[in-house]
């Protein structure tokens, strides 16, 4: 009796699919996931009694303790704040502006900046602060 000789035949794995699902989970992970990045200042913010946690989806103004004016970490004069506020805005699915001041700015210039911020349209303009009883 004579056998047929058999042909080794190879298998082969298409990993490919797995590839595109690894990437499409990381690129949904990446859009899903916020990323709150805060500015590399050194501010010592006022404390309140009444303070209530932040959007974090907030647009967020810095005053640094000299009193100069920063948005999306570009230093901006007072007198722009309006206008690139009115653009960031109305692409922006939160209409909220967090001002993020420290303790030594004088009241004029915080309430310039918040006057300027809702000019632009902003329906909720918060100050940060730091909560008195976590801050002893």
């Amino acid at each position: 009796m004579r056998f047929r000789e058999r042909t080794d035949t190879e298998q082969n794995v298409d990993i490919s699919p797995l590839i595109d699902m690894v990437f499409i989970l990381l690129i949904f992970f990446m859009v899903s996931t916020t990323f709150v990045k805060d500015m590399k200042l050194d501010l010592e913010r006022p404390t309140a009694s009444s303070a209530t946690a932040a959007s974090t989806k907030a647009i967020r103004l810095y005053i640094d303790n000299s009193g100069d004016t920063y948005l999306d970490g570009q230093p901006i004069r007072v007198w722009v704040i309006q206008s690139r506020l009115r653009d960031l805005l109305s692409t922006s699915a939160s209409q909220s502006v967090l001002v993020v001041t420290d303790d030594q700015v004088p009241a004029g210039r915080l309430v310039e900046v918040v006057d300027q911020a809702r000019r632009a349209g902003a329906q909720d303009v918060g100050v940060a602060t730091v909560d008195e009883a976590g801050a002893g």
